[in-house]
């Protein structure tokens, strides 16, 4: 367990997906161009491409974890984690039910 001030330093706000493609060499991850109103896209890398098309997520709005240290994955760097559900093995993203801004603090 985690007590609530370890709670609040984790970062979730909306992204809203500009560009995503698959990635060569790998049957699960896609790579992410997300809008956070941070001036420049960030890159993400997710283990979604089993579940979601590239061109299917380009425009959609989700919840990420914007502040996780960058990590090399397939020699890319991912600076950040999306949210998504298990639903038997497979990803479901969680998005809002209404547009938001990107950047947007999740509460």
């Amino acid at each position: 367990m985690i007590n609530f001030e370890e709670f609040q330093k984790i970062e979730l706000k909306i992204a809203k997906i500009l560009k995503a493609e698959k990635i060569e060499g790998s049957e699960k991850l896609i790579k992410l161009q997300l809008d956070l109103n941070e001036g420049e896209p960030r890159q993400i890398l997710a283990g979604i491409a089993k579940s979601y098309e590239p061109e299917d997520l380009v425009g959609k709005e989700l919840v990420i974890v914007a502040n996780l240290e960058p990590k090399k994955i397939f020699g890319m760097e991912s600076r950040g984690m999306l949210l998504a559900a298990d639903d038997d093995g497979k990803p479901v993203l969680l998005k809002p039910d209404k547009e938001v801004s990107p950047g947007a603090k999740v509460k």
